[in-house]
């Protein structure tokens, strides 16, 4: 994988892979959740075709969990890749509490045009 930057945008919502000539190849589409508690609540992972299979995605779940950690908060994935990345890497993805993940997807519910 050649190197990329992750930069967040969080006014947008998207946590972006970006390559060379500062190119978006990836991101991570999100929501924070205020209510129960505050979360990051990633719903799409999407990478360019050209860049699949460089461990963009995984780089990408990664940092997502460790700006929550650094951030003290926790992670209410409904993204089906996030899930996945979460379930094989529990040393880095704590669980989210099945209320807050419910709490996420009423959000998401209310805010259809969101994503």
């Amino acid at each position: 994988m050649s190197e990329i930057e992750i930069r967040d945008d969080r006014a947008a919502g998207r946590l972006e892979a970006i390559g060379d000539g500062d190119e978006v190849v990836g991101h991570i589409e999100y929501f924070v959740l205020e209510s129960p508690q505050r979360a990051l609540v990633p719903v799409h992972t999407l990478v360019e075709p050209a860049h699949e299979g460089k461990g963009i995605a995984g780089s990408l779940a990664r940092e997502l969990y460790g700006i929550a950690a650094r951030e003290g908060i926790v992670v209410a994935p409904l993204c089906p890749y996030v899930v996945k990345w979460a379930a094989r890497h529990p040393d880095e993805a704590p669980a989210a509490d099945p209320a807050l993940q419910r709490a996420a997807m009423e959000w998401l519910t209310a805010h259809p045009g969101r994503f």
